[in-house]
């Protein structure tokens, strides 16, 4: 019973743990990431996350949708090509990134159960995974400077439709704080040097918060 009121308590707030989380990279490909609404802050904010994921030994999974189409994963998303060519990136065709691969990936990480979300497009692929991911109890942390789609209208009513959902929305530095807990974890040194860094590079998404 303590048990349970603990997890539904943990459940309630949405916290972070580097040692129960996972980042998922959908679909930020190199011939569609163009005409997507603030794609270089996406791109910006992926290679964060990717970087901080790093630095926490935080593990990545990412999905291309339809290579053939799309192309691969822009290399933008990692600082390096040594971290993209390590990460495991899926081929898929569903718009989840819950295929029968993926699930079978992330099945063998049981302890992971908090998914940090970011990629394109907001209102199909991160959506749908978003939605599945929470059908089967997990919590979802969407970042939403770091998730777009090509229209406007599409991002901002998908964010709303996954918060309604359960999704927690936040920022990427928010979830890096968050995932640090305190200034003492012995890798703040080089996550607030991502932080400072990331702070140099301007934030499209900032013009629409101060609207």
């Amino acid at each position: 019973m303590a048990a349970a009121a603990a997890n539904t308590a943990r459940r309630a707030v949405g916290k972070l743990s580097p040692a129960t989380s996972c980042m998922l990279l959908c679909d930020i490909q190199e011939r569609f990431s163009p005409v997507i609404y603030k794609n270089e802050t996406v791109v910006q904010t992926a290679q964060f996350m990717t970087s901080v994921a790093k630095a926490l030994d935080i593990p990545v999974v990412g999905t291309q949708q339809y290579t053939k189409v799309f192309g691969p994963t822009v290399a933008g998303c990692f600082a390096n090509a040594t971290d993209l060519e390590s990460t495991p990136i899926f081929e898929k065709k569903l718009f989840s990134m819950l295929t029968p691969e993926v699930t079978a990936h992330l099945s063998a990480m049981e302890e992971r159960n908090s998914f940090l979300l970011f990629g394109i497009e907001a209102h199909v692929c991160v959506q749908q995974t978003a939605l599945d991911l929470l059908e089967l109890g997990h919590d979802v942390h969407v970042i939403v400077d770091g998730v777009s789609s090509q229209q406007p209208i599409d991002r901002e009513i998908a964010l709303q439709r996954m918060a309604v959902a359960g999704a927690y929305l936040t920022t990427a530095q928010s979830a890096a704080f968050m995932l640090m807990k305190t200034a003492e974890h012995p890798n703040f040194k080089a996550v607030s040097k991502l932080v400072v860094d990331h702070m140099k590079l301007k934030n499209e998404f900032n013009e629409i918060a101060t609207k």
